[in-house]
């Protein structure tokens, strides 16, 4: 079964550039960077990497990538230093790095209210403790795959598993020979749907990007809902999209992908909602959206 969004993303641009920060300059960082230099709404102000190397090399440069944006490189060390947001300053920090660079930045985003995007596919126990003290503080939204396809799969698959609970269901994941531990997104997709984690199949081979495949076993038939990384820019526009939303949300607080895609998939399904008034007391501002949408789409159909 082969899923195509059933929705447009209307994003609506910020009413001012986002200036961005990356955390992380490997194979996905480039990748992510580049789209962020492309976009017009994301302003990349810096890419901070752990080492050394190529210290303040431009990256719009390094990429081969027409931009006047800044996209210098610098080391963790240099961020570190007293004044450096002072003179580099950000809207958001995208993190593409370790498990442990929260620790880095995390006390800066604090004391200058700098939302947060994290797409590190695992962090210990620790360090989502950590994230839960951050989110008490700042907006941060921590996806372990942030690609946009791959949480509409998470969101169908509840979907189904909601209208026939109790399905045989199996979840495999396809990564290149040299990853030896589940993916992240493998768990998360697990989580989601109560699948024991050790039931999740694995196939190393290649240099696979990443498959994800959930298979639902019906009495007569077999659903199959499957998402495939071609492309890591896959994670940039995941990252753009993630960024932008995360800077509508009135509150701080730590988010999840879902958070910000669900109220996307409710919308494609307005026709279908029960009736409620608008004025009903304590109805939420979207859920208020939503229902005003609904009514307006019916007056359309008729």
């Amino acid at each position: 079964m082969t899923i195509y969004l059933p929705f447009e993303f209307n994003i609506i641009p910020p009413e001012k550039v986002l200036r961005i920060g990356v955390f992380g300059f490997g194979k996905t960082g480039k990748a992510v960077s580049s789209i962020l230099l492309k976009e017009k709404t994301t302003h990349l102000e810096w890419v901070v990497r752990a080492s050394h190397a190529l210290e303040h090399r431009s990256v719009p440069e390094f990429l081969g990538i027409d931009s006047d944006e800044p996209g210098l490189i610098y080391s963790l060390e240099e961020f570190l230093e007293d004044g450096f947001l002072d003179k580099h300053p950000v809207d958001i920090i995208v993190d593409f790095s370790s498990e442990d660079a929260i620790y880095s930045y995390g006390p800066k985003a604090i004391e200058r209210s700098i939302a947060v995007v994290t797409a590190i596919s695992f962090y210990p126990k620790e360090q989502q403790r950590y994230l839960n003290e951050l989110g008490k503080s700042i907006k941060i939204l921590w996806s372990p795959n942030i690609t946009l396809g791959i949480n509409f799969l998470i969101l169908a698959a509840k979907t189904l598993q909601s209208i026939l609970p109790g399905l045989d269901i199996e979840i495999v994941e396809e990564h290149f020979k040299l990853k030896s531990e589940v993916s992240g997104t493998a768990i998360k997709i697990a989580d989601a749907l109560s699948v024991d984690h050790k039931d999740i199949k694995m196939i190393r081979a290649g240099g696979i990007i990443g498959v994800h495949e959930i298979i639902f076993g019906f009495p007569y038939q077999t659903v199959r809902l499957r998402h495939e990384s071609i492309s890591r820019e896959a994670f940039g526009r995941g990252a753009h999209f993630a960024s932008l939303e995360l800077t509508k949300k009135d509150k701080v607080g730590l988010y999840k992908m879902e958070d910000i895609l669900g109220p996307y998939f409710v919308s494609s399904n307005i026709e279908y909602l029960p009736d409620v008034p608008i004025d009903r007391p304590k109805l939420g501002v979207v859920q208020k959206y939503l229902f005003g949408a609904r009514n307006a789409f019916r007056k359309r159909m008729h």
